[in-house]
């Protein structure tokens, strides 16, 4: 993938509204836990940076994935992973099987608010009992009438809390667990910061040791009603649908440490070359220097091969294997890569406001979200044909 000047001008548009606009608050926003999304995406939105590669037709750019990847690595230039990861949520992973496979209809009614920045979207695969395990989830969407029914529990949601719409997997079938499934739009609210739809209950927000400033929810339906008009494409292909999502989600994953990454090295630099010790700087001494130059390599490597799949991407190619990949080599190096730095800055690395360490805690999740780590190397073995992989 080559950055064109038009892939440059969409980066310095978003850094520049990084720097004035969410930067200066995000220490204010880790320490609320929680941040106003809607401000955020209305401002996103109005930039057009919520709809680089959706259809023209509800408010989107109509440009192909390369432009979305590119402000996708943007993004890592804010200071905390919890507004990254909402941002994300909004333009990779709630919002592109609606792009894809919903009704015209639908996409006015829900994508176009989305893109707009006028709705906060959210997506419900999760639940206490089913994580990386997504056929086994137990919320279910009852016919009744020209409605669905819905009943049932999703957890570690991102942006529930201040949502306007959740996109839900839930049973809708009998069937095999891998074709009895669907997605369906909820409203979360009945209007734009409204009261909470008949039936959603939201439990307080869940504390994590990171992503503070990224809202987090256990919500409970409880016969809650939808029109199955609601519905994302063909009744029991929702499986189908999520696994294509998740391509986004993981694709978006591996852009989008990028320059977190790249920033955490070069400022661990920066205090190696201040660090003195034993007569000497912390960056004069030669292990120091290669396990740097280690990291800047691995960093370098998750993203040509980031580049590649998003290549593929738009050509069309099924990714799978590709995105896989860097989403597991992006959650190692999410690990490794603060972790060694911070070791580096020694107690100054161990306080609790350094941005090292907000990167140690918040770099965590990515080896589970999204799919966890052995779930990509389950799905790269099968891949590989040392494994048995059930197909939908």
């Amino acid at each position: 993938m080559h950055y064109t000047h038009e892939h440059r001008e969409i980066q310095r548009t978003l850094e520049r509204f990084i720097d004035a606009e969410i930067n200066p608050h995000v220490d204010e926003w880790e320490a609320a836990e929680a941040y106003p999304a809607h401000e955020v995406f209305k401002r996103l939105g109005q930039l057009g940076l919520l709809g680089l590669n959706r259809p023209e037709a509800f408010g989107g750019a109509g440009l192909d994935h390369s432009y979305a990847m590119a402000m996708t690595e943007a993004l890592g230039r804010i200071d905390c992973g919890g507004v990254i990861m909402s941002i994300g949520v909004q333009t990779d992973v709630a919002t592109p099987a609606l792009a894809r496979h919903g009704s015209d209809e639908l996409r006015r009614q829900f994508l176009a608010p989305a893109i707009s920045g006028d709705q906060v979207a959210c997506l419900g695969v999760s639940e206490p009992g089913a994580g990386s395990d997504v056929a086994g989830l137990g919320t279910r969407a009852v016919k009744d009438g020209d409605d669905y029914v819905i009943t049932g529990q999703k957890m570690w949601i991102t942006n529930s809390l201040q949502a306007d719409w959740m996109c839900v997997l839930a049973n809708t079938g009998e069937g095999p667990a891998y074709r009895n499934k669907s997605l369906v739009i909820v409203p979360m609210r009945d209007g734009p910061r409204g009261r909470l739809t008949k039936g959603i209950e939201l439990a307080p927000p869940i504390r994590k040791i990171g992503m503070h400033s990224s809202d987090t929810g256990l919500v409970h339906f409880d016969g809650v009603r939808v029109p199955q008009r609601y519905r994302i494409g063909r009744e029991g292909a929702g499986f189908v649908y999520q696994m294509q999502q998740f391509q986004d989600e993981r694709l978006w994953a591996a852009a989008s440490c990028l320059v977190s990454l790249d920033t955490c090295i070069g400022r661990t630099i920066e205090w190696a070359r201040e660090r003195r010790m034993f007569g000497a700087t912390l960056a004069d001494q030669q292990w120091v220097q290669f396990k740097l130059a280690e990291l800047k390599t691995e960093v370098e490597a998750l993203r040509a091969l980031t580049y590649r799949a998003c290549d593929l991407y738009v050509q069309g190619r099924d990714v799978l294997e590709l995105a896989s990949m860097a989403k597991l080599k992006a959650g190692r190096l999410s690990r490794i890569v603060p972790d060694t730095c911070l070791q580096f800055w020694g107690g100054m690395g161990f306080t609790w406001d350094n941005k090292v360490s907000r990167l140690y805690r918040d770099g965590r999740l990515a080896s589970i979200a999204g799919g966890a780590d052995e779930v990509m190397l389950a799905i790269l073995a099968a891949l590989m044909g040392i494994a048995r992989r059930e197909r939908p």
